[in-house]
Formats: structure tokens, C-alpha cells, sequence
């Protein structure tokens, strides 16, 4: 598209030698599928990392749309646009960044790749210590229908789940007994269904159980813990979403309170204090170049 333009990077970088040109794309500049349509489950797919998400017996699934397009590809390409600044206070020159969501994911998961030859990743798919395989890392469904997420792996948290649960390990089989772990889910899920998550809440808060609650966007913001921290903030109309992270010590970042803008909202604006001329942005919009948003429109 740049090209078409005018604008690829050997034009600009004539130009300015200094200039970072970053290129996000889901499969990368070159390849065999570089000018293929895609989505997230298409690039993850292709990475490698899908097949190792999903249950037992169930097909792979793609946890929303965050590990290819956000992780893999936004956060990717902007460590890759910091690493090539950084590179620039040394050699005073810009340069091209190819980030592919493929390859930004697969590198993600290099832990995956690092570790896949350990006992831990031996068992099939949604059999494993980390992909649900394992009582002591799981969901389990509350009495009202909310969840608790458990994360008990080393034994000294685990044998805290154990207490919390009102069980006695040494009635129990061992933890790492792979051949038993169906049934002590089973046994978990019964015991987890009895109380709800407030209740459960009341039980593991304050220990070392590796033992949470599965907050919902509605639950999240009011948690006591997000509170004290003022993880998430509310706009001028009432919306919530996270405020930025991480955390910088001596300049943190200040987020708007204002509502998002819509889609085109400041287009004129901007163009204006760019030098465009009222005529000019007429014509990029009868020719379909930039839009126009209004207040109100349902996007």
C-alpha cells in the first residue's frame, strides 16, 4: 500500500536516513503467504502455538484475538521499533522492521519450544501440567455459577489448596500421580461447587494457595485489590477499561479521561493543522482517501 503511494520505505528513507520504518503484517514482508489475507487463528495457526492450545480430545482454539494481533504483532513491533531507536544512538542511521504476527507469536512461545523435550510436555495435548491437565491447574465453577482459578504447583502451595479445600493430604494420592489426576478433578469440582466465589474468596485470600477469582469486565474494576492499585479507570461517560502498564516509578503515564473518539472524528482537524486546505480535504474525501466521523454513529 505505502508503495502505491509513494511512500515505501526507499523513497522515505532517501529522505531521511534516520527515519524507523516499521511494517506490521501477519505473515511478513516475504513468503509464501506474505500477500495472503489472514486473521489472528490464521497466524497463530501457522506459528505453531494453536495446536497446543485446547482440551483433551476437543479441536485447538484460538484464545481470542490477543496472542497473534496484540501480543505477537502490536507489542512485537513496537520492542522492534525501541530496539532499532536504541541501535540509531550508535550508528545515527534508521532502518526497516518486518514484524510478522507469525513469527512475533513464535517467538513468544519460545518458552514452549525451550521446554518441550521436559517431562512436563510428554502427555498429549489437555493433558499437560500447564494446557488443563492437572487438578492443581484449572478452573472450577462456583456455587453461583462464577469460577476460581487454581494455580497450586509447587507443593507448598498446593498442600495450602489442600487445606483450603478441607482435605487431608495424606488421604490423598500424590500430587504428581498423573494416572489420578481425572478423578481428583472431579473430587476439586465437587468441592468448589459447594460455596461461591465470594465464600471461596474468603477461604484463600491472604494465602498462599494460588487460588483467585475468574473476575468478569463488570466484576474486575470493584475488586479490592485492582482498587487499592487503580488498575482500571473510568472516562466522562462512565466507561472503564485498564489503565496504562507497566507502572513507570518517576513518569507514570497520564491517561485521558475522555471518551475514545469515533472513527474520522478529527480528521479535519488534523488535516487543517497539518496545512491542508478545506478544498484539498474535500477531494481525499470524495475520492474515499480519509473519512469523516459524526457523534453518535453506531461503529
Amino acid at each position: 500500500v505505502m508503495e502505491n503511494l509513494g511512500l515505501g520505505p526507499e523513497v522515505l528513507l532517501q529522505e531521511n536516513p534516520r527515519l524507523i520504518y516499521a511494517r506490521l503484517t501477519g505473515f511478513g514482508q516475504k513468503g509464501k503467504y506474505a500477500k495472503q489475507a489472514g486473521h489472528d487463528i490464521n497466524f497463530l495457526s501457522l506459528s505453531g502455538v494453536l495446536s497446543k492450545l485446547g482440551r483433551k480430545d476437543e479441536n485447538p482454539y484460538a484464545p481470542i484475538n490477543l496472542l497473534a494481533d496484540f501480543a505477537g504483532g502490536g507489542v512485537m513491533c513496537a520492542m522492534g521499533i525501541v530496539t532499532a531507536l536504541y541501535e540509531r544512538t550508535r550508528s545515527g542511521k534508521g532502518q526497516v522492521i518486518d514484524a510478522s504476527m507469525v513469527e512475533g507469536v513464535a517467538y513468544l512461545s519460545s518458552f514452549l519450544w525451550k521446554s518441550q523435550h521436559l517431562e512436563f510436555w510428554k502427555r498429549p495435548r489437555g493433558e499437560n501440567l500447564l494446557d488443563g491437565g492437572t487438578p492443581f491447574y484449572e478452573t472450577y465453577k462456583t456455587s453461583d455459577g462464577k469460577y476460581m482459578a487454581v494455580g497450586a504447583i509447587e507443593p507448598q502451595f498446593y498442600e495450602q489448596l489442600i487445606k483450603g479445600l478441607g482435605l487431608d493430604s495424606d488421604q490423598l494420592p500424590s500430587q504428581w500421580s498423573s494416572s489420578d489426576w481425572p478423578k481428583m478433578k472431579k473430587k476439586f469440582a465437587s468441592i468448589f461447587a459447594q460455596k461461591t466465589q465470594a465464600e471461596w474468596c474468603s477461604v484463600f485470600d491472604h494465602t498462599d494457595a494460588c487460588v483467585t477469582p475468574v473476575l468478569s469486565f463488570d466484576d474486575v474494576a470493584s475488586h479490592q485489590h485492582n482498587k487499592e492499585r487503580r488498575s482500571f479507570i473510568k472516562n466522562d461517560h462512565g466507561e472503564i477499561s485498564p489503565r496504562p502498564a507497566p507502572c513507570l516509578s518517576r513518569t507514570p503515564a497520564v491517561p485521558s479521561l475522555k471518551r475514545d473518539p469515533f472513527i474520522g472524528e478529527h480528521t479535519e482537524e488534523i488535516l487543517l493543522e497539518y496545512g491542508f486546505t478545506k478544498k484539498e480535504i474535500t477531494k481525499l474525501y470524495q475520492d474515499k482517501v480519509i473519512e469523516f466521523g459524526k457523534l453518535g454513529a453506531n461503529l
